[in-house]
């Protein structure tokens, strides 16, 4: 179903979401333990598949490939582990400029667990790219912040979970896939709880759910997003998070980001940005071949 303004309009709400749920993290992350945040949150979500396979009147259980599913599951988990525990010491922009680098990772890691061809120019992008990061996170400086490389670390675990999703794409079924990502990370999350729980409050608990339905609803929008759009059209507006991010910072922790993150920030963006329309040139070279 070719709608394109309605698939823009649906990922710029997914991005606004995901936006809110990183504020919500930040501030939960400072008064319960990352792993519960987590735990609560894939609660949220596997029983908000759940809902969802019911009253479809169908519940894909089985798939072609559980040991792909469980790597990617894994990923997301230490994803989203890592960047919400980056998020207690790094402002909103901070961590969203650097969390951008995932689509080059993406396509470096394409090379050798996909088999796909990566040119000269794209190895360039990749590589100023990373210049942008470093300019962001300043090693060696009086502002270098650690917890940069938690984000660093998130973004190679989703670009791991990327690439297994590439693998078994059009090959398993959605809700099957789902299904079985709610399930790892609530298992391996309930495994961990136990060692570094605290009983929060009713507000506190509430907002978790929230956080989780937030993050539901905002992965739906995406998901249904790309069947109105291509890809190729889609990708770019994902970088309005930046905006979203750096709004949500100085509205709700006054905070800004400085001429140097900005800077950095601006050529992370413009490296993806020249990625992603390679990745389309050569799409349609496939496609005309």
């Amino acid at each position: 179903m070719d709608n394109p303004m309605r698939g823009v309009l649906l990922l710029l709400s997914a991005t606004l979401c995901f936006s809110i749920t990183d504020v919500m993290a930040k501030f939960l992350g400072n008064h319960i333990p990352v792993i519960e945040i987590g735990w609560i949150r894939y609660i949220t979500f596997l029983v908000a598949v759940l809902l969802v396979n019911l009253r479809e009147g169908r519940m894909r259980v089985r798939v072609k490939y559980p040991g792909v599913q469980v790597a990617r599951g894994v990923m997301m988990v230490a994803s989203m582990l890592l960047f919400v525990l980056a998020l207690r010491y790094l402002p909103l922009a901070d961590a969203a400029s650097v969390g951008f680098v995932s689509p080059l990772l993406i396509t470096a890691l394409s090379v050798p667990m996909l088999g796909e061809v990566v040119g000269i120019r794209r190895w360039a992008a990749i590589i100023v790219g990373f210049v942008g990061v470093l300019i962001v996170i300043r090693p060696g400086t009086g502002a270098f912040q650690p917890a940069a490389f938690l984000v660093l670390g998130s973004s190679l675990a989703w670009a791991f979970a990327s690439i297994f999703t590439r693998r078994i794409a059009g090959r398993e079924d959605t809700s099957a896939t789902m299904l079985w990502t709610g399930v790892i990370g609530l298992v391996m999350l309930s495994i961990a709880v136990p060692f570094d729980f605290v009983v929060p409050s009713m507000s506190l608990l509430a907002l978790n759910i929230a956080l989780g339905v937030l993050a539901t609803v905002g992965q739906y929008w995406m998901i249904q997003a790309y069947r109105y759009a291509g890809a190729s059209l889609l990708a770019p507006f994902s970088y309005i998070q930046l905006i979203w991010a750096t709004t949500a910072g100085y509205l709700v922790f006054d905070t800004l980001p400085d001429a140097q993150t900005l800077v950095g920030a601006a050529i992370i963006v413009a490296s993806g940005l020249y990625t992603i329309h390679r990745e389309r040139e050569r799409a349609k070279a496939r496609a005309a071949a």
